[in-house]
């Protein structure tokens, strides 16, 4: 039973990202290669994020929201947006459109920090005696970050890679980018200041990742339209 768990635990938090590779385009370009490569980038990336935490941030005994630590966090957070810059526009990438690269550096980002953050507790935990709904809630997180990390790289795209982009749109994109960049400060806000249990999180993030990939689909629809 534990390992039935375990294992339905683990198709919940990275089968998706193995459904939305086979089930998209991303499949028939072959863009196998430039998810790897964003995935690599994702766990440098990582690395200097965790030495910049390690070196800036004061080790807390209470679990109390503080207003300093965690927009210090968002600031080291938005290392995550120099990488992603990094993957769309430094990396060398097959010939395939602006459309599938956002998509394949998005999935493997979304990949390596579930494999980074959720595959140790996953195997330790969900192979426990008791059963606890956490690591399913786990892996519903893991898909609300893989739409976040797309919707992120859409936005992305959008911003240094597409060059004749409406101008009225511009501001909103650095906005709703801003927000995605910014979501695990906002969501320890919730579990921290306002006390927020973890289903209460996960659903505010599965709600937000829905909302922000439908505007960063029709932002990324209306820039492709031509201009009168």
């Amino acid at each position: 039973m534990t390992v039935f768990h375990f294992f339905n635990c683990a198709i919940l938090t990275f089968g998706p990202h193995a459904v939305y590779y086979s089930a998209t385009p991303l499949s028939e370009y072959d863009t196998l290669g430039t998810s790897v490569k964003a995935a690599l980038v994702y766990l440098g990336t990582a690395l200097v994020k965790l030495v910049c935490l390690a070196t800036f941030l004061k080790v807390s005994d209470n679990e109390s929201f503080d207003p300093y630590q965690e927009l210090l966090k968002a600031l080291i957070g938005f290392i995550d947006v120099a990488g992603l810059y990094f993957a769309l526009t430094q990396l060398t990438h097959r010939n395939i459109s602006q459309n599938h690269k956002f998509q394949a550096v998005g999935l493997g980002w979304a990949f390596a920090d579930s494999v980074l953050y959720r595959l140790a507790p996953l195997w330790v935990g969900a192979r426990g005696l008791e059963f606890t709904w956490d690591y399913i809630l786990q892996g519903l997180e893991a898909n609300a970050n893989l739409v976040l990390s797309i919707s992120l790289a859409a936005l992305g795209s959008l911003m240094w890679l597409r060059k004749n982009k409406p101008k009225t749109l511009i501001p909103i994109i650095y906005i709703c980018a801003g927000i995605v960049a910014t979501m695990p400060s906002i969501t320890s806000y919730l579990r921290r200041g306002l006390g927020w249990h973890f289903p209460e999180v996960v659903g505010f993030q599965l709600f937000t990742s829905l909302v922000m990939a439908f505007i960063s689909w029709q932002l990324f629809a209306a820039c492709q339209r031509p201009s009168a």
